[in-house]
């Protein structure tokens, strides 16, 4: 007899199961309203702000300009050799992230990460032509039909439409806005320009129209970072488990041996990620706070106080347990820690704001070329060959001598310039010369 043949192991794969959030009002969802129209009106808006830079130079506000290796921030420019100012920006974007993560938990990722911005504004297309949460998922579970099909078109159009424009201001960054422009409607724009938008149009739709919380927690390594940014006093979204249980469904005239919590699964309804608050903590959380407004509008319904669900820190815990009161929050946010991470901050601000008013405006660099080290001439006079570089930093061209003093006998000459006492050069931006 054959020994049985194992069972197959376990399938660990599980398919994704779609989340669509309830409209939530309250005074969180109106802050990422706001936080949402803002980010999006500075990401579509500020490649076409104008700076007047001169007649060799687009007059665009905020460029990256890849050909010419600068970086124009309005008035400031930042030349290669200064990538210390782009580095000392993204130190203090990293320092800014530890320090509101410190201080509030996951702020970014719930109101101003693009992922998030994206997503809701997907949403929001969403609701508008499938309905709130019952009607999509009622649409789900339909079988395919030319109503089901046609709002799904009308959907993916606009999607579509919204990450064409997404992809199509990234590049707006990296050239002069209006001439792109101006290409990409004449069908002469360079080939890269049409790579980059497809590939944004194209990662945009889908991680903001089918991934979603996926790219939160599967693609994302913030939310693995965060525990390292956070302790017991920072404040993030939590549930009361000693005021909401034991849960159960009832009405206002519920005895007060029950908790406060009516297991309606408005919290969990309106979560983005699909998660259950009342869970505890939990890695797919952003720390939006929308569940608070959906808990917040259920208390008020039913004639118990608010903060069910809230920003709580861990040593607040014990206290509220016994039913005193919590720390002020300013107690939680001005703490050691994040005062060391503001003054780092600040610091490393006020050093770069120093270091952009004290550096030069010409940058010169001489040096003697050896090979050869010198040149006799015909007439006995000796030569001597040195590589001048110089750079003008200024905005505008400027006109530059290039003498010597000392022996009236010395005397230079600009490579390919007739041998004077003195060499001239009128540079806008850069200029390498031999003498």
């Amino acid at each position: 007899m054959h020994p049985p043949s194992p069972a197959a192991p376990p399938s660990l794969y599980a398919a994704r199961e779609p989340i669509f959030p309830r409209r939530v009002k309250g005074r969180f969802r109106t802050l990422k309203w706001v936080i949402m129209a803002l980010t999006l009106a500075v990401y579509y808006v500020t490649p076409w702000l104008r700076w007047d830079r001169g007649p060799d130079m687009p007059d665009q506000a905020v460029l990256v300009d890849l050909a010419g290796r600068r970086f124009f921030l309005f008035w400031i420019e930042i030349w290669p050799h200064e990538f210390y100012f782009v580095a000392g920006l993204l130190i203090m974007a990293g320092l800014g992230l530890f320090l509101f993560t410190a201080a509030l938990g996951r702020v970014w990722c719930g109101y101003a990460c693009p992922q998030t911005v994206w997503t809701d504004l997907f949403i929001l297309v969403e609701r508008w032509i499938e309905g709130d949460r019952n009607a999509r998922i009622r649409l789900l579970r339909q079988p395919w039909s030319a109503h089901k099909l046609q709002l799904r078109l009308m959907k993916w159009t606009v999607w579509l439409l919204i990450a064409l424009a997404t992809g199509g201001a990234w590049v707006f960054y990296f050239t002069d806005a209006p001439t792109l422009l101006a290409g990409l409607l004449s069908l002469q724009a360079p080939m890269t320009a049409w790579l980059t938008i497809a590939l944004l149009t194209a990662t945009t739709f889908v991680f903001g129209g089918f991934m979603r919380e996926q790219i939160c927690i599967y693609a994302c390594p913030w939310p693995r970072i965060q525990a390292a940014m956070m302790d017991e006093d920072t404040l993030t979204v939590a549930y009361r488990d000693w005021r909401g249980e034991p849960r159960r469904k009832h009405a206002k005239t519920a005895p007060k041996a029950q908790g406060d919590c009516i297991d309606c699964m408005a919290c969990v309804n309106v979560c983005p990620m699909g998660i259950d608050i009342r869970d505890g903590q939990q890695l797919a959380c952003i720390t939006c706070a929308l569940c608070i407004d959906a808990c917040d509008d259920v208390m008020d319904r039913t004639g118990r106080p608010r903060g069910l669900i809230g920003y709580l820190a861990l040593t607040d815990e014990d206290a509220e347990r016994q039913g005193a009161a919590p720390r002020p929050v300013w107690k939680h946010v001005l703490r050691p820690r994040t005062v060391l991470y503001t003054v780092l901050w600040a610091g490393i601000g006020v050093a770069l704001v120093v270091a952009l008013f004290l550096r030069p405006d010409i940058g010169l660099s001489v040096a003697p070329v050896r090979n050869p080290t010198f040149v006799t001439l015909s007439d006995g006079t000796i030569r001597n060959t040195y590589d001048i570089r110089l750079r003008n930093q200024h905005a505008r061209a400027r006109d530059f001598a290039i003498s010597v003093t000392g022996d009236p006998a010395l005397a230079v000459a600009l490579e390919g310039r007739p041998t004077t006492e003195s060499g001239s050069a009128r540079t806008k931006r850069s200029c390498s010369a031999s003498m």
